[in-house]
Order: structure tokens, then sequence, then C-alpha cells
């Protein structure tokens, strides 16, 4: 006969922790309490004495002969052993092992506003027993709910940069200073005017424009001065982890003769990039042992150098912002997406990530999961997640970004689910993606979930057979969003809002999910055919702030996008010279 944890609405298990137990092992067992409770309206205590039947969190497993000293910070074990049951885990992993015994209690995680509990007043222990240890040390993504809500990415599985995750709920991977931080390191505002040589040489003039500039690298007094910067970063933020010694989002490098010398003998200008971040992470090895030093092989430094390899604390973060996102990168061929070498030779992104693969200690990849010159349009980018997952892994990957519609608010393109599906896949890339797919479906959008996966269905399958490639930052001028595509969405959304017409939650949520039809409709409309029907933009910019939606595109605010859906541009970002000059300002 099964042990019951509850049986009309009595409890028949205690929470049980270490009278030592720390903070996070607290955190797991007022979460068990929380949801026990909710699932059977029983009363469950938390006590540091053992009983005979007990859930026994943290370091009180060992009452139950539970150990393990290889789960690291992230991993868990949970085990019945005879009536009762034992949660061990890491600062993190213990947490997490909490929410894995509740999901096998039949409760999910979908969103931070939207959970499924069951009501069981009558709630028997299910065997269990499982170890899991993720792959991924460093596991991320910037979908709004997951930056929003710390408390949510816990409950994803999520230890990366974009959540601020306190201590309590277990913390998370931080960095000292995040990305593109030549201007932290050598301030152009500082240096400009007296050292414009500590700057990049392009096309015979040294170029010192704030974010739009690059450094050079084989100045001795840069070396010396980006030394001095990223101590005191690490001396500011101990907590940190890892300290990002990389490039601008900009695309030229230097040409020095110094510069252009090495990144020839190198076949690759991340030759000339990686000597500076190893010089970096050699000296301060010594102050800063349990330190990263974090670098990309982006655009310009994504081929492997011939010569040069990266230092044991130092972390390559490979970037596919080149990349094709249809198609699963081991298959695609797309071969227009490559990077060029010093050599005028072609390199892919499937190259270059075995190579990086095959040569380093620590690789991280930044990935892109949406299109960020228009957030809303349907990215068919769903069957390639998990391939693309299992490539990253089958390299030596140990850290994915995915990087996401960054929006203050949100986004449409089935975001939520997108962003569900991502961190199931950061924690196992071998995870049952259709299961996951169907169940979130069916309990956010009820009796609308049959539409929206027809709706996945048909955009994959049109990339798949007609063989269409998708990038990240792409205009709505492909095949893929002819009329008879987009009307046949637009029908699929219809009658998903039918469907659930009578449940207004459900219909808000499909209203929502229909403005990204409604965007690429509007926007081919006004760009190829010259139509703009005011009644309809006027209507749409007026439900996208009703949702409380902000940006439609990456880098400008929605006003500005109505601007240039006014004045026929494809994008706002055609008012500036770059992409970063607006801001935009959101509310």
């Amino acid at each position: 006969m099964k042990s019951m944890l509850a049986t009309n609405k009595t409890a028949h298990y205690q929470i049980v922790l270490s009278p030592e137990a720390t903070e996070q092992e607290r955190y797991a067992a007022s979460e068990l309490r929380y949801y026990l409770e909710r699932m059977t309206s029983a009363i469950f205590t938390v006590t540091t004495e053992p009983s005979e039947n007990m859930i026994a969190v943290g370091a009180a497993a060992a009452q139950l002969a539970i150990a393990d000293d290889a789960l690291g910070d992230d991993g868990f074990i949970v085990r019945t052993v005879g009536s009762s049951v034992g949660i061990l885990g890491g600062k993190r992993g213990v947490i997490y092992g909490a929410y894995e015994f509740l999901e096998a209690l039949g409760c999910r995680f979908f969103t931070a506003t939207c959970e499924k509990i069951p009501t069981a007043p009558d709630l028997p222990l299910p065997e269990i027993d499982t170890r899991q240890v993720p792959v991924l040390e460093f596991r991320d993504h910037n979908y709004y709910e997951f930056t929003q809500y710390p408390r949510f990415a816990v409950k994803s599985r999520i230890n990366g940069y974009f959540t601020p995750i306190k201590e309590k709920f277990g913390g998370h991977v931080s960095y000292a200073v995040f990305c593109h931080s030549f201007d932290y390191l050598v301030p152009p505002d500082k240096y400009g005017a007296e050292h414009p040589e500590y700057f990049a040489l392009i096309n015979g003039e040294r170029k010192v424009i704030r974010e739009r500039s690059q450094l050079c690298l084989t100045n001795p007094d840069v070396l010396e001065i980006a030394i001095e910067s990223a101590r005191r970063a690490l001396r500011e933020h101990p907590e940190a982890r890892i300290m990002s010694i990389t490039q601008n989002d900009w695309g030229e490098h230097c040409e020095c003769e110094a510069c252009r010398a090495i990144d020839e003998a190198e076949h690759s200008p991340s030759g000339t990039m990686l000597r500076f971040v190893n010089a970096i992470a050699e000296r301060l090895e010594p102050e800063f042992p349990d330190v990263i030093f974090d670098t990309f092989a982006y655009q310009y430094t994504r081929p492997v150098p011939a010569i040069t390899r990266p230092r044991k604390n130092v972390c390559v973060r490979l970037c596919s912002i080149e990349a094709c996102f249809a198609h699963p990168f081991e298959t695609c061929d797309d071969d227009s997406r490559c990077v060029t070498r010093p050599d005028g030779s072609k390199s892919s992104f499937i190259t270059d990530l075995t190579d990086w693969g095959g040569c380093c200690d620590r690789m991280y990849i930044w990935d892109y999961t949406t299109c960020f010159a228009h957030y809303p349009s349907p990215h068919p980018n769903w069957r390639v997640l998990q391939p693309n997952m299992r490539t990253f892994i089958k390299n030596n990957a140990k850290g994915v970004f995915e990087q996401a519609n960054g929006a203050s608010r949100g986004g449409v393109d089935l975001n939520e689910l997108r962003a569900y599906v991502l961190a199931k896949l950061l924690w196992d890339a071998e995870t049952d993606v259709s299961r996951h797919i169907r169940e979130f479906t069916d309990e956010f959008y009820g009796d609308a979930a049959p539409y929206v996966r027809e709706y996945i269905d048909f955009i994959c399958d049109k990339v798949e057979l007609e063989n269409i490639h998708v990038g990240f930052n792409d205009n709505l001028e492909s095949e893929l969003f002819r009329k008879e595509n987009t009307d046949h969405l637009a029908t699929l959304v219809k009658r998903a809002k039918q469907a659930v017409a009578t449940d207004p939650l459900r219909l808000w949520r499909v209203g929502k999910w229909e403005l990204s039809v409604r965007w690429v409709k509007l926007k081919r409309n006004a760009m190829l055919e010259g139509v703009l029907d005011p009644e309809e933009a006027n209507r749409f910019f007026a439900d996208w702030q009703a949702y409380g939606l902000t940006r439609i595109d990456e880098w400008v605010s929605r006003e500005t996008t109505h601007r240039a859906l006014l004045h026929g541009l494809w994008r706002g970002t055609e008012f500036y010279e770059h992409w970063s000059e607006e801001g935009g300002e959101e509310l």
C-alpha cells in the first residue's frame, strides 16, 4: 500500500531540516510546505526533529543515508527511502530538487502567473529516485518573466547573469562587467583625446567613438590600463565569478601593422584578441584564482586562431549571430552566412563551433531566439531549439545564453511558451519537448491549444519544405510571410479565439498572441504594397499599448517604430546613424 502524504486534509508527513540548515534549504522547505498545502489543504510542519514519515531536505537527507559530494551548486538527488523521501543538493540544487519533487506530484510552473497545481486532498507519495547534475554550468535567457520574477527563474533552473537571483534563492553566476567591455576597460572619454593610438586604426584613422570603436590590442599601454580596470571591477564586485574582456558591438577592428601581422599569422583576428585576454587572465589569476575571464568569438573574432589557445581561466563565448535559425546548425545549407578570415576564406558557424569546442576547456554560447528587428514576427525556430542545444553540448559547451525578446514588458510571439521550452532544454538537452509544448499550451491556452500547436507546425513545415532561411534581424520580406501564409495563420488565430470565446483569461492570451500576425500583415502591406489603413494602424498600436507592451524593435521605442511605419521605413533605427543612438525610452 502506498504511503500517503495527506488524506482528507490531514498531513501525515513532516518536512525535516538540519538544525544548521542553510538559507537555501530553509527556502526549499518553505516552498514544499506552500505547494503541498495548496494541493491538499492540509497543514504541513517544518521541523528539525526526525520522524518516521518525513521529507528530509538538504543535510537532513543524511538521516536517510543519502549523500553525494559531486553535486556542485546545481545538482540534486530526490529519493524515496522506505516511507520517507530525501532531497539533497547544492545551494541551488536543493531548491531545484524540491521543485522536481513537486513536479513528480503533478505541479507545473509554466510562467510567473500561470502554474498548474493539482488539487489532491488524498495525495500519495510516489516512488522516485533521480540524480540530476546539469551539463551546462551557466544557463540563461532574458525573457521578460524570468528577468522580472527571479523566484520564477529559480523554478525554471535559470542561473545566469540576466536574472539577479538572491542568495536565499540560490544565487546566480555573476559578472563583474558583462559583455562589450572595451569602453569600460579603456574609456574613450578619458583617453581618446590625448591617446588616440590606444584605439583601433581603421581605414588609416584612429576611430575614437564611444560604442563604435575598438582597441589597439598590441599597444602595451592599452594592456596595462585594461588590467587595472579589470582589477578594479573585480575588487568592487567580490562576488563576481566572470570578468568580460570583449570587443564592442561594432564590426571593425584594428588594422595597424602590429595587429594585422598577428591577425594574418593566426588566420583570424581572434588570435590578437585571445593573446590580449590571456595576458590579462595571467596577470590577475594570482589575485583572483576563482575568476573566469570571458571573451567573445563574435563576428570578426568568430573563427578559431591558428596558434593561440585560451588559458585555463579563459572562457570563449561563441556567438551564432550570423546563422540561420530556421534549420539546425548541423544541417543548414545556407552558405551565405559565413564569416571571412583575413586570407579571404570563409568559415561557417558549425565549423567554428566544432573548432572552438576542440580547443577550449570552457566554451559558452551566445545564441539568438527571436527576430530583433520585428519582435512580434512568428519566428520558426521551434524545431531547431533541441537539435541546436544538443550540438552545443556535443561540442563541449559548458554554458548557454539564449538571447530573447528583451523588451521591458515582454512580447507576443508565443514567447511565454518559448521561454519555458528553452529553460527545460538548458537543464536537459534530451528533454521531451513535445510533451512540454503540449502541457504548456493545454494549460495556458485551454481549448485554443490545438490551434497554437497547428500554428507552430505550419510555420516550421514551411521553412523546412521550402528551405526558407531566417536570420536574427531580418525584415519581413521573407516568403514565409507571403499573403497566403499569413492569411492561414490569421485563420488559425481566429479559430483559437472562437474556441475560448467564453473563457476570458484564455481569450485575453490569444488576443495577445494575435498581435504577432497583425503586425506582419500591417507592416508588409505598408512596405510592399504601399497600403496603410490609418484605422488599422491606430487600432494595432492601441492594442499593443493596452497589453502593456513596449518595444516592437529591439533598439527603438514603439513611438519610433510607429513613425517608421508612416515614413515607409522597415525600422526606426533607420532614423539614426547607429542603432544605439535613440536609446528606446519606454514607460
